[in-house]
């Protein structure tokens, strides 16, 4: 029987501390939750301005189902199509700076339909080794010839897209990775874009919210603007619902309209999401006390690990990686921090690098300093 060979692998799995397994909330998302009955603070949520469970979020929610129902019920383009949908598309479109908008179920499904329908098997594609796992599976969906630059190494890109004279050239990066905390130099990419005749999806899913005037994102915050450039953030993580949207000139809207297949053949989103999500960027953008205190927060936490034995990796974003490198380790400093009623995940490979395991602890506006002070008081614990 087959069943045997997918145990013998998971078995093999476990025994390289690569064995994953889920827990289950008893709790709504907040830095206190309950985990299979216990109380933990929680490090390990990307909700990072603590909307998730705001008031006027639920309420809006509440309202939305009153009024709009459970659920969507068709695709966009049969009847799924709601005005609550059309008008956060808008503002989202606004928001952001760019033309238009459209909204899709999750940041993965955006990125498969937006590289699947810009280029194909004539065409190249340029990605960041790091980039998250729905950019890596958008690429090989895509057929196009696929060409992978080092984390950040614009000379190597700029040389691997001189190479290429024919089909259309389509870059994609992470804005803030999503493991690692850092930000791409988006800068550099949209120039090589510009001398190179291409095109640059930016993935601003822990950027959107967080970074920029009024947490307008990744591209406000580097003060870029080009209709080069396609731009997907999700809005489940600052934005504290759910959901995904792709912000780009009106063209390449109406091109994935019609040939995005995760937006094309899937069942919208039940509209009273997106009358929470309006009233999410309403919070989003009255924010600046939320995003100033998750930067005191940053600084307090690197300055308490900053002699720790295991070093924090360079990063200024509330995902802030504490690199252990071997996965048992990093699996044992997550149940130490358990055990003390702290709950941080331990990362390992293929989410990451083969010996770079780590503990991704992600910050939040919820977050008090004396929330900060007990994790930094833990690990030096376990350091000893």
């Amino acid at each position: 029987m087959p069943f045997a060979q997918l145990q013998a692998e998971l078995d093999e799995r476990a025994a390289q501390g690569l064995l994953r397994a889920r827990r289950t909330l008893d709790t709504p998302q907040s830095p206190r939750i309950v985990v299979d009955g216990k109380p933990y603070l929680a490090f390990c949520s990307n909700d990072y301005l603590g909307l998730a469970c705001h008031p006027q979020l639920v309420a809006a929610l509440q309202q939305g189902a009153q009024q709009w129902g459970a659920g969507a019920g068709a695709a966009h383009l049969v009847s799924g199509h709601f005005a609550p949908h059309h008008q956060l598309e808008a503002q989202l479109a606004a928001f952001v700076g760019k033309p238009a908008a459209l909204l899709f179920s999750t940041g993965y499904m955006a990125n498969l339909g937006v590289v699947q329908a810009l280029v194909g098997k004539d065409d190249t594609v340029y990605a960041d080794k790091l980039n998250h796992a729905s950019l890596n599976d958008a690429m090989l969906l895509s057929r196009a010839a696929l060409k992978r630059y080092r984390h950040g190494d614009m000379e190597q890109l700029d040389q691997l897209l001189g190479k290429v004279n024919q089909g259309r050239k389509l870059i994609i990066t992470d804005a803030v990775f999503s493991m690692d905390g850092d930000l791409a130099p988006l800068p550099e990419l949209l120039a090589l874009c510009e001398r190179h005749d291409a095109w640059l999806l930016v993935d601003d899913a822990h950027g959107f919210g967080v970074l920029g005037e009024q947490g307008r994102g990744s591209l406000v915050h580097f003060k870029l603007d080009s209709p080069r450039i396609v731009y997907m953030a999700t809005l489940g993580k600052a934005a504290g619902v759910f959901g995904a949207f792709v912000a780009a000139e009106q063209v390449v809207i109406d091109t994935l309209i019609n040939h995005a297949r995760s937006y094309v053949y899937t069942t919208a989103t039940p509209p009273a999401l997106s009358a929470a999500l309006l009233q999410s960027l309403q919070l989003i953008k009255q924010g600046d006390d939320r995003r100033a205190h998750l930067q005191q927060l940053i600084a307090r936490l690197r300055e308490g690990l900053s002699d720790l034995p295991w070093p924090l990796m360079p990063s200024a974003t509330a995902i802030q990686p504490l690199l252990v490198g071997e996965n048992k380790m990093a699996l044992q400093l997550s149940e130490g921090l358990r055990e003390r009623g702290i709950w941080v995940a331990a990362i390992r490979p293929p989410t990451v690098p083969q010996d770079t395991a780590r503990l991704r602890i992600t910050l939040s506006a919820s977050h008090t300093e004396v929330d900060v002070r007990q994790l930094v008081g833990a690990l030096h614990e376990l350091a000893c």
